[in-house]
């Protein structure tokens, strides 16, 4: 009998997206590789071939969540509109991709904690990935204010605010899914952005 061929870039991402799910469910803290290999159908052995740890699945699935992240933010960047119009996408982009995957958005949560200490040892580096948002929006905002859309000065102090207001809108909405993320879209780029506007009377 001819022994049955695996893809191995399929079964890599069969066993991260099982990872997602149960990372999302019982935190990375209190996950087995067991677990995991239960979620993805598969032995734990098939794990193993594929990952030398259940810390090696978390490393792949942050640099997942990390390289969609860069993609957003490289988009917001180069897209042919105005500064403004380029920062406002941004928002909707990164709430929108977060409604539409729950359970990447607890575990972004999850590997935050993870990320400042939470597991010695981690390589999982958060604060760049904030860092990198703050740098981006950052960019935008100089560039709108360049443009004459926000006023002048409008950087960096700025920029820290509007990524916190859309991780705040996040937790709120990951601790009680009540609360409409989707719309909330619209109402950080009104509080955040529209309170930047060039005074008329300036």
């Amino acid at each position: 009998m001819t022994p049955k061929h695996v893809d191995e870039d399929a079964r890599r991402q069969q066993i991260l997206n099982a990872a997602i799910r149960v990372f999302a469910r019982k935190g990375f803290a209190a996950s087995r590789v067991e677990d995991v290999a239960a979620e993805a159908g598969i032995g734990k052995g098939s794990v193993y071939l594929a990952f030398d740890s259940r810390e090696a699945i978390l490393d792949a699935v942050f640099e997942e969540l990390a390289a969609a992240d860069a993609e957003i933010v490289r988009i917001a960047r180069t897209l042919g509109r105005p500064a403004v119009e380029r920062l406002e996408w941004l928002v909707h982009a990164v709430i929108g991709a977060a409604a539409g995957d729950p359970d990447l958005a607890r575990l972004f949560l999850d590997l935050w904690t993870v990320g400042r200490g939470g597991e010695p040892g981690r390589p999982l580096n958060m604060s760049r990935v904030y860092e990198r948002y703050r740098e981006a929006v950052t960019v935008l905002l100089e560039e709108a204010a360049a443009e004459g859309a926000v006023r002048a000065g409008t950087g960096a102090a700025e920029a820290a605010v509007i990524v916190g207001a859309i991780e705040g809108c996040l937790l709120q909405w990951v601790v009680d899914p009540r609360v409409p993320l989707r719309e909330l879209a619209g109402s950080i780029v009104a509080v955040c952005l529209d309170g930047l506007r060039p005074r008329e009377d300036a």
